[in-house]
């Protein structure tokens, strides 16, 4: 189990909280010449070896190293600008699927519930952590992407990234909240942001603006939610 998580984990940091937005549009300008693309695949490689921290399962990382790099280029050749949404889901799901089946051919694992969840639960508060931090933030910029589009540009007095370190801040928040069994603070989590909000909304008198920001933090919520009761459940099973 402690393998799995570790690979997974990996994956995460590797696509997204040591990716910049920089090396994304150069892949999909240049695709396979460019440089970053392999530079992403050799730090996923890294990444997954000072985790496992075990020369031995370096044929695992290259097989996991040369799938990466595969289903990347399939992307970029594949996706076009209408259909970006679609493809990072995709691609995701190859990323994940190919994984878990690696590591299912390699360790070849009994089906056992019990044998899943008997580890500590070190590693798992660590997945969900980046899940709910750095990688729902980026999610919800690709899922929102369409409706972006068509908001009017602001007057420049946002400050810069304030959006990406809110949502990373209350994501973390209502995590804590549902680990420890208090839910009455999503409650006022959720309340307070109402409020800071309701003055930009009745003055910008924006309907796709209201839209936006109510789908954006249900979406926040709904993510951040899901994966705490998961912890939760897993805590009891342990």
């Amino acid at each position: 189990m402690i393998i799995i998580i570790k690979l997974l984990l990996a994956h995460f940091l590797g696509d997204f909280a040591l990716q910049p937005r920089s090396w994304v549009e150069q892949k999909e300008k240049r695709k396979a010449k460019s440089g970053k693309l392999y530079l992403h695949i050799l730090i996923h490689g890294c990444i997954m070896m000072i985790l496992l921290w075990d020369w031995s399962v370096w044929p695992m990382v290259l097989t996991l190293m040369l799938i990466h790099g595969v289903i990347d280029v399939l992307k970029l050749y594949a996706q076009k600008e209408k259909t970006k949404t679609s493809w990072f889901i995709i691609d995701q799901v190859l990323h994940l699927t190919s994984i878990l089946a690696v590591w299912y051919i390699i360790y070849n694992p009994a089906i056992d519930l019990i044998y899943l969840f008997n580890k500590p639960m070190l590693w798992i508060y660590i997945l969900a952590i980046l899940i709910v931090s750095m990688v729902t933030g980026i999610m919800m910029q690709v899922f929102m992407h369409k409706w972006a589009t068509h908001l009017e540009e602001g007057n420049g007095n946002s400050l810069k990234n304030a959006g990406k370190y809110i949502g990373i801040l209350e994501r973390l928040l209502v995590l804590t909240f549902i680990v420890i069994g208090r839910w009455e603070g999503v409650g006022f989590l959720l309340a307070a942001k109402s409020v800071f909000r309701f003055g930009d909304l009745k003055e910008s008198k924006d309907r796709k603006l209201t839209e936006y920001i109510l789908i954006g933090t249900l979406i926040s919520f709904g993510i951040a939610i899901a994966v705490g009761l998961v912890l939760v459940q897993l805590q009891n099973i342990l």
